[in-house]
């Protein structure tokens, strides 16, 4: 109906419409569809730009301003040659529009285009600002870096200039400049702290994944640096206590972070948070709760973060809850739905100009412990991540291959694996679980010393955290590395703590390790119990590996 009211306008009759289905060119039924997208694009460009110009005219007349007053508006920005500022408003009232259902990459365009019709300087140099974060948000990093260039060679006022800086540190992590990102954040943090108190708090905030990502000493530079700004004249939100609680945890330690990380769980969970702010900060939040051995929490945040990726339109988030998500169903034994979440996540991903390691897919490949297939995706990932200069996720590669080498049964590989992933930053989310996985390997590799040494280490975390998750798993290194009734009273601690949790795998390993023990120890009978339980468990669970330990162990012990 559409285009035969602006064919009407232009005086072209039904006999243009049977030439060019004749021609095979265009079929014009309930709706109007071109033989190839190819042949769309080059009847478009083909015509003069004052053909297109007149045909967007005759569209935006005749479409229903209404019912579709932004297509109309997008027609009338491409119908006119000169600066228009009443289209120009439109236009921006249109990426309002579009930004409200989650359409981050069309309020892109719809404000790029409004501040090319844009006389005024300073309305068009902060309408190109906007279409830049849009862009960025929508993952289309080289388009938001052409705006930023843009809104540069305009009038920028320090507010604006501090706005830039911080557009530049974000695309510099989404993108391959990780090693850029961290000093980038520090500097944009700095210029807005004279600005806007709240603003450069969210940036030191923003600032903890990229410096964690980037590894080395970034993190505790970025610590430091939070808690030298001045504190917030507020009452302390959710936000603040994420920030306080990592910047803590990073300088002095599990004791003093932990707790105040944990208030800040409890803020989210509570609903003590605005749209913007669950966006801005629930990827991290997600981070925290892991920091903390907090599932419930970490599953909660995963659903809500993708949740609001969905409704608005924000490409990187939706990936990165997807990810996170997956790995919430892999620690429940649900192979299925993270393999499920992987796909989808990985599809996000081609969408954007994303540089990010696959985490979760290396993570459902050492579960599931196939070694060729798994090897093969570890070492092109940790290949990537030294490309990038990404410290973090080198660090979770291997400790990758040290779950994976642990469930193989080859000890000192794990060992060696689990080492390397154990030296970043103790706010990494991996460190910790590298931890666990070099106790295992140790222990089984003639290691003493350095089992105990990591079991040490982790219980700064698990004590201060205190949660089920958290002591099952220390109770289950604790047994790994004692002795006699110590051993067994641990494995069996472990097994009831971690049993009171959905965290499938874990119980699974705690079975396997206290029925490999009990066999040692001679007693068949209990180990053929803990090894059937195990491998009821982690076969069901799809971690293939671990499982075949558990059979290998239940015929040795008849």
């Amino acid at each position: 109906a559409l285009l035969w009211r602006a064919a009407g306008q232009l005086e072209i009759g039904p006999a243009a419409a049977a030439a060019v289905a004749e021609a095979g060119l265009l079929t014009v039924g309930d709706q109007v569809a071109f033989r190839h997208p190819l042949v769309r694009s080059a009847v478009y460009h083909a015509a003069s730009a004052e053909q297109r110009r007149t045909v967007h005219q005759a569209l935006a007349a005749a479409t229903d301003p209404r019912a579709d007053p932004d297509r109309r508006t997008w027609h009338r920005a491409q119908a006119v040659l000169a600066p228009d500022e009443e289209v120009a408003d439109e236009l921006e009232a249109s990426a309002g529009r579009a930004q409200a259902r989650g359409g981050l990459a069309a309020a892109g365009m719809f404000l790029e285009r409004s501040a090319a019709l844009t006389l005024d300087p300073a309305r068009r140099t902060a309408r190109t600002l906007a279409a830049a974060r849009a862009r960025h948000q929508a993952g289309a990093f080289d388009a938001a870096l052409g705006l930023i260039s843009s809104a540069e060679a305009g009038p920028l006022d320090e507010l604006q200039r501090a706005r830039v800086g911080l557009l530049r540190a974000q695309i510099a992590f989404g993108s391959s400049h990780r090693s850029d990102a961290p000093l980038l954040f520090v500097k944009a943090a700095q210029q807005f702290e004279p600005l806007d108190e709240r603003m450069a708090r969210e940036i030191y905030l923003d600032a903890f994944p990229v410096a964690l990502s980037a590894g080395g000493g970034s993190p505790q530079q970025i610590a430091e640096a939070a808690l030298a700004a001045a504190p917030p004249t507020r009452p302390a939100r959710m936000p603040d206590l994420l920030l306080d609680g990592l910047a803590l945890l990073i300088t002095k330690g599990y004791p003093a972070g932990a707790p105040v990380l944990k208030r800040a769980m409890s803020a989210f969970r509570a609903g003590d948070v605005s749209a913007e702010e669950e966006l801005h900060c629930l990827w991290l939040a997600t981070v925290a709760a892991r920091l903390v051995w907090d599932y419930d929490s970490w599953d909660a945040l995963a659903a809500r973060l993708i949740t609001a990726a969905h409704e608005t339109g924000a490409l990187l988030a939706l990936h990165h809850g997807f990810g996170t998500r997956a790995l919430v169903h892999l620690f429940a034994g649900h192979v299925a739905k993270a393999a499920s979440l992987v796909a989808v996540s990985a599809s996000v991903t081609e969408t954007t100009d994303c540089a990010i390691t696959p985490y979760a897919a290396v993570t459902l490949a050492a579960f599931r412990g196939g070694e060729a297939d798994a090897a093969e995706l570890i070492e092109a990932s940790a290949k990537d991540n030294r490309r990038r200069g990404e410290g973090a996720g080198l660090s979770f590669t291997h400790w990758a291959a040290a779950v994976l080498y642990n469930g193989l049964g080859r000890y000192e590989q794990a060992l060696a694996a689990a080492q390397q992933a154990s030296q970043d930053s103790p706010a990494h989310w991996t460190t910790n679980w590298a931890l666990v996985e070099l106790v295992e390997a140790a222990t089984r590799s003639g290691a003493p010393d350095r089992a105990a040494d990591a079991c040490q280490r982790l219980s700064d975390s698990t004590r201060a955290s205190g949660t089920d998750w958290a002591l099952g798993i220390e109770a289950r290194c604790r047994a790994l590395v004692s002795g006699g009734e110590t051993a067994e009273t641990s494995y069996r601690a472990a097994i009831d703590r971690l049993g009171r949790t959905r965290l499938r795998v874990e119980l699974g390993r705690a079975h396997l390790l206290y029925g490999e023990w009990l066999r040692r120890q001679q007693r068949r009978r209990d180990a053929r119990e803990h090894l059937g339980r195990a491998h009821e468990i982690l076969d069901s669970a799809g971690t293939a590996a671990f499982a075949e330990r558990a059979r290998v162990e239940l015929r040795a012990s008849g």
